[in-house]
């Protein structure tokens, strides 16, 4: 993916100052530093040539987003069209060619080629006229702060381009009478780009049986380099591993890039998917356990920002009301992404699903700032909670307890960050994630057009329920 880079100028100003425009814009692209590719496109003087690069930009495939700079003066009435016509995230970056005005050189001729101040005022006028979703980004392009901000938006922008055409795969139903694993699947793909549907849990059956021992080998063999493991485990592993080849066909044969089961339909299998479903997060695929699909979509939306970031699904367990931690685990399904240290594979009995004993990958999370984000179908829109949290070591070894786990403090604080998670209707499954900004996350649900809360430590119960109120208001009850 790449971001195109178009300036703003005029005629106006005559075809020397043009050609300075445009050597400028370059030096400005070529100097920023992000996590994706910035390309300069064209320094845009008229109406025809903005709607045409516009256009050109919805329908290029590896354009994730347009950044727009005005270094000159640009009439905002002649941007009208194309910004009409673009469907790509936008970002105005408000910041000019010099850092400082130079006493001695300053003139006429310097004022009419350095005035971003004065141009990109008019082009931020339009994009309110026009109330399109935007990101603004102000200051001078050199500072490292400045392209973070950039970089935490081109993160939103290919998350929301790789939203548009994701699909997921339901492998079964979500688990009976759960509220919030419910959801508007005609909603999702509306607003967020989603295509969810259910392939039958024995066409993943007949996919397993058709899986070969050299392709579980050549599994195996990826797993001894990942994972520590016992060769007395060997054959519950290499059932994993053929759970695993057997999803990832029909995901890969659907185009899908996230999936979700249930320990309630698991017909013709001899193992809950364990090991197999952490080891293809690993590989970048969302997941959502009990049919849970609104995570399995998010957590692979963020996993497409942060391709070698630190993400999981998650679920809160069980709470220490003395230490004031959360621990978060699974029955078996977390990502080894987020784990501390060399992950071990582990065969132990679970007592839910009523199957053979399951293999899965065990260690303890990473310590560190991270977020919790919950996805949920309010009724009529979608709403993304995002808490801040600190993820510690866990103070106990836990020894009866053979998962992938972690422990945290949310904020502001341990009970008013659990009364704000419940207040705000959070779910019990998350995304976990240790890279994903507060900046990421307000421009993607801004471009998305999706109700954000946001839990940190400056939220306050009564503020809360306050800003609550007003998203009622604001997208309808």
């Amino acid at each position: 993916m790449k971001f195109w880079f178009i300036t703003g100028s005029q005629f106006l100003y005559g075809e020397e100052t043009l050609r300075q425009v445009e050597a400028d814009s370059k030096i400005i692209v070529e100097g920023l530093k992000l996590p994706f590719t910035v390309e300069y496109k064209i320094t845009a003087k008229t109406e025809a040539e903005i709607e045409k690069v516009m256009r050109e930009a919805n329908y290029d495939d590896e354009c994730a987003g347009v950044i727009t700079f005005c270094h000159t003066f640009s009439p905002s009435k002649m941007w009208i069209n194309g910004l009409a016509l673009l469907q790509k995230p936008w970002l105005h970056f408000h910041t000019q060619f010099n850092e400082s005005i130079p006493n001695e050189e300053i003139d006429m001729d310097y004022m009419n080629l350095h005035q971003s101040a004065h141009g990109d005022r008019e082009h931020g006028f339009i994009g309110a006229r026009l109330r399109m979703p935007r990101a603004v980004v102000a200051g001078y392009w050199k500072d490292p702060a400045v392209q973070a901000k950039i970089a935490d938006w081109q993160r939103a922008a290919v998350g929301t381009i790789f939203s548009k055409s994701l699909k997921i795969v339901r492998f079964g139903d979500n688990m009976r009478e759960v509220a919030v694993t419910e959801g508007d699947k005609i909603e999702a793909q509306l607003r967020l780009g989603w295509q969810v549907n259910t392939w039958a849990v024995g066409d993943l059956v007949k996919e397993m049986d058709a899986v070969t021992d050299a392709e579980i080998d050549a599994l195996m063999k990826e797993y001894a380099e990942l994972y520590d493991f016992d060769e007395k485990d060997t054959e519950c592993i290499r059932y994993q591993a053929r759970e695993e080849l057997g999803i990832e066909r029909i995901l890969v044969h659907e185009g899908a890039k996230a999936f979700s089961n249930t320990f309630e339909d698991l017909w013709g299998m001899d193992q809950l998917p364990g090991l197999a479903t952490q080891h293809l997060m690993y590989k970048g695929y969302g997941f959502g356990a009990e049919g849970d699909w609104k995570t399995a979509g998010l957590g692979a939306v963020i996993k497409a920002m942060y391709p070698d970031g630190h993400s999981s699904f998650m679920e809160d367990y069980t709470y220490d009301y003395k230490q004031e931690l959360i621990l978060g685990a699974h029955m078996l399904e977390v990502d080894p992404r987020i784990a501390a240290d060399r992950p071990r594979i582990e065969v132990h009995h679970l007592g839910i699903g009523k199957k053979k004993d399951p293999a899965r990958i065990v260690f303890e999370g990473m310590e560190g700032k991270a977020k919790a984000l919950s996805l949920i179908d309010i009724g009529g829109r979608f709403r993304l909670i995002a808490q801040d949290i600190t993820c510690v070591k866990p103070f106990q070894t836990m020894p009866n307890l053979p998962v992938a786990r972690t422990m945290w403090r949310p904020e502001p604080s341990f009970l008013e960050g659990l009364e704000c998670w419940i207040i705000a209707g959070g779910a019990h499954h998350t995304v976990l994630s240790y890279d994903i900004t507060d900046q990421t996350v307000r421009d993607f649900t801004r471009i998305m057009g999706i109700e954000l809360v946001t839990i940190d430590s400056s939220t306050t119960v009564t503020g809360l329920e306050r800003d609550l109120k007003l998203g009622d208001v604001i997208y309808g009850r």
